[in-house]
């Protein structure tokens, strides 16, 4: 004192806190008590810097009544303010989040360090069932879990319940499995379903059901997290999935999706296909449909389609496609749209697109921006063809002994042919094709920019074929004709 230097009197605000905090995190680990520790840290973080404040105020009064300076904050209290704001901020969002349906913790593969996130995983087993009345259906409804639909020869419906709930104890989660019992209802000739997984409120509840219906029920799902699958079915289906993969096969009736972040495979199914929604980074695959198929919505990723028996529609963004019938394939990947048997009349509106499409039958109209086109048509008589191309080549395969009438153009490109009969001039950077071949039944119409034309003789199988190839048996020997006349025609890979 006699340096006329005050002491500075040293504050314990930050100690407390952490021993406090320590202390609750003690007992939990004792199983002394058996708070959810994110739950509460979510409710009560703000009690913490209230505690610490009240701290510092009472160590402020003590250090004027003795006399000495009052402690600051110092930097360890500021980094301790930083922590409880970040944290606590952190929780009550992440809080937010999980009530609305928004977020989910993935707690499979949590260490049992960080058990206070999420809780230990508990397993209870339950069973339901209903009559049916004839002429009902059932609509189920699952927030958490897989749903699997099978065929019952009785008159009822049948649940079995596989549920996984997350728990800081066995108390809290028998609690917890009370709180989330399946139910079953009836209104009229509807029979409600509900996996009441939301039942615990924020608690992470997983319910998967095994459902046994009798085949003609027609049956309504909607799930948010989990896979669905429906096998033998005589009866509508309607899926409505926002994360998961849906899976419909052997169905004879009618099926309508509306997806979300979902995998979608359909394949033996009688009626028509349905198919809207957004499907980011998911594939979509339907194969062996009697009826027809439509898809709506995005599609970024993966389409896949194959032996369709009505006709095709999609619809995106960026591209309107309607076709007849699709006796083969046809992908949608990315920048790339290829076909294989395709039944006109074919209508396909897109850009930026590499189009393929082998074994077009009937009438074609394309239209393309920033991608190349390249149609093989396989049988006669040759329908009427429209093609409108931008900064990529065109290039169309037509039978030896097809009849038709054609005019093509293209700016800042050049035009070939195959036909001896087709007048081809090159000016500048102008270039166009006409005339007519043999009865001129069909027309062929082909407009582009920036970008070649190629007319070429040949059906679409021999079109395809990769070199080095023997020789096939008769029949197949009209491409060695072209090769003769013209080497620049021979076979191709493409």
């Amino acid at each position: 004192m006699s340096n006329g230097i005050v002491p500075r009197q040293r504050s314990f605000a930050g100690p407390v806190v952490l021993i406090l905090v320590g202390l609750v995190f003690l007992l939990r680990n004792m199983h002394l008590i058996s708070w959810d520790m994110w739950e509460l840290f979510y409710r009560f973080w703000p009690l913490l810097l209230i505690l610490w404040g009240v701290i510092k105020l009472v160590e402020y009064q003590q250090a004027q009544s003795a006399g000495v300076r009052p402690a600051g904050i110092g930097a360890g209290g500021v980094l301790l303010i930083i922590f409880l704001v970040t944290f606590g901020l952190s929780a009550s969002k992440i809080h937010e989040l999980k009530n609305s349906g928004k977020f989910r913790m993935d707690c499979g593969d949590m260490p049992d360090g960080f058990n206070f996130l999420c809780g230990q995983s508990f397993t209870f087993d339950d069973q339901v069932e209903q009559a049916m009345v004839p002429g009902s259906s059932l609509r189920i409804t699952n927030d958490r879990g897989n749903i699997n639909i099978n065929a019952s020869d009785g008159d009822k419906i049948k649940v079995m319940v596989r549920k996984t709930v997350r728990a800081e104890s066995q108390g809290d989660a028998d609690k917890y499995n009370e709180r989330t019992k399946p139910q079953l209802a009836v209104m009229e000739k509807t029979v409600t379903l509900n996996a009441n997984t939301e039942g615990a409120g924020s608690q992470e509840i997983s319910s998967d059901l095994d459902v046994y219906v009798p085949r003609k029920v027609a049956v309504t799902i909607s799930s948010r997290h989990g896979d669905v699958t429906v096998m033998g079915r005589d009866g509508d289906i309607g899926v409505s999935s926002q994360d998961g993969e849906v899976s419909l096969q052997d169905v004879k009736g009618n099926a309508k999706l509306d997806i979300e972040r979902s995998n979608v495979r359909v394949s033996r199914l009688t009626g028509d296909v349905s198919v809207e929604g957004k499907v980011n980074q998911s594939e979509v695959n339907i194969s062996d449909i009697k009826g027809t198929v439509r898809l709506t919505g995005e599609f970024h990723e993966s389409v896949s389609l194959a032996r369709i028996s009505g006709t095709v529609t999609f619809k995106s963004a960026r591209t309107d496609l309607e076709l007849s019938k699709l006796d083969g394939t046809l992908d949608l990947d990315g920048g790339d749209l290829h076909g294989s048997s395709v039944a006109g009349p074919v209508r396909l509106l897109t850009k930026e697109k590499d189009i393929r499409l082998d074994g077009v039958n009937g009438d074609l109209r394309v239209s393309n921006n920033d991608g190349a086109v390249e149609i093989k048509i396989a049988k006669l008589p040759v329908g009427n063809i429209e093609i409108d191309n931008r900064n990529a080549d065109v290039q169309l395969y037509l039978p030896e002994q097809a009849g038709f009438k054609l005019d093509a153009s293209t700016d800042n490109g050049e035009v070939q042919s195959g036909f001896s009969e087709l007048k081809v001039n090159n000016d500048d950077d102008h270039g166009r094709v006409s005339g007519t071949v043999g009865n001129g039944a069909g027309h062929i119409r082909i407009t582009n920019a920036h970008g070649g034309i190629e007319i070429r003789k040949g059906s679409a199988s021999l079109a395809s074929l990769k070199p080095p190839t023997p020789p096939k048996a008769p029949g197949s020997d009209d491409s060695s004709d072209d090769e003769s006349d013209k080497p620049k025609e021979g076979v191709r890979e493409f």
